[in-house]
């Protein structure tokens, strides 16, 4: 679980910093990122839809729960009244955060994998372990082959170590690469004649939904299946 402790005004110019350093929270794929606004004062109320779009950003990818907490009066009034804000869980204090966010918590699966060609196997080994615990055969083929071609490409060309993570969100399953290299995921334009460079290519035509995103020093490379 993440702890993010936020301390002075909170306006529609510092909205912008919350929502980098919120977003870059998620990018690390904590079970659950909890929001503490105990020493915080809100200037502009509407600075408070921040959170409500970090929440609803969070619930399609990477499916971690947001929970604010110790929120001053004033602004505990503005979050009820707020039709916006109503996607986000408020308590009183962190422990009570705490509690709801490990209750909403959703079944994770991570594992740290070299950048070796063995990786690509372990990674459909993962798949099938996740789909046969979670209870979901339909989807082990189909994730397979888009995590394999997510891991393959950290291979090919990040080189790095990897973090891999399978999220189970019904009625998705979340797939993701983190690797240390900064060089955003892209589907390219291969030459038909190559054999290679297809990867994302067919992680798009398999995949509900794919991005890529900056994570610390590296990215991290998602995809999102029907979870069936």
């Amino acid at each position: 679980m993440t702890l993010v402790r936020l301390s002075g005004g909170l306006d529609l110019d510092t909205m912008r910093t919350v929502h980098t350093v919120l977003d870059g929270c998620l990018t690390r794929q904590p079970d659950a990122l909890v929001v503490d606004l105990a020493d915080t004062t809100v200037r502009n109320r509407l600075a408070l839809s921040v959170f409500a779009a970090t929440a609803r950003r969070a619930a399609g990818w990477p499916a971690v729960p947001l929970v604010l907490c110790a929120p001053p009066p004033e602004a505990a009034s503005w979050l009820a009244q707020s039709t916006a804000c109503r996607v986000v869980p408020v308590r009183r204090d962190y422990a009570e955060a705490a509690r709801a966010a490990s209750a909403a918590a959703v079944p994770r699966l991570r594992e740290r994998l070299e950048p070796v060609a063995e990786a690509c196997r372990r990674a459909r080994e993962l798949v099938g372990d996740a789909c046969a615990r979670w209870r979901l055969p339909e989807a082990a083929g189909p994730a397979s082959l888009v995590l394999s071609e997510l891991v393959g490409n950290v291979v090919r060309h990040a080189g790095t170590p990897m973090q891999v993570t399978l999220t189970l969100r019904r009625p998705y399953l979340h797939l993701a690469v983190a690797d240390g290299s900064g060089v955003p995921a892209r589907i390219g334009s291969p030459d038909p004649r190559a054999e290679g460079g297809r990867g994302l290519m067919l992680v798009r035509a398999v995949a509900q939904r794919w991005g890529s995103a900056p994570a610390g020093h590296g990215k991290v490379v998602w995809a999102t299946l029907p979870a069936i």
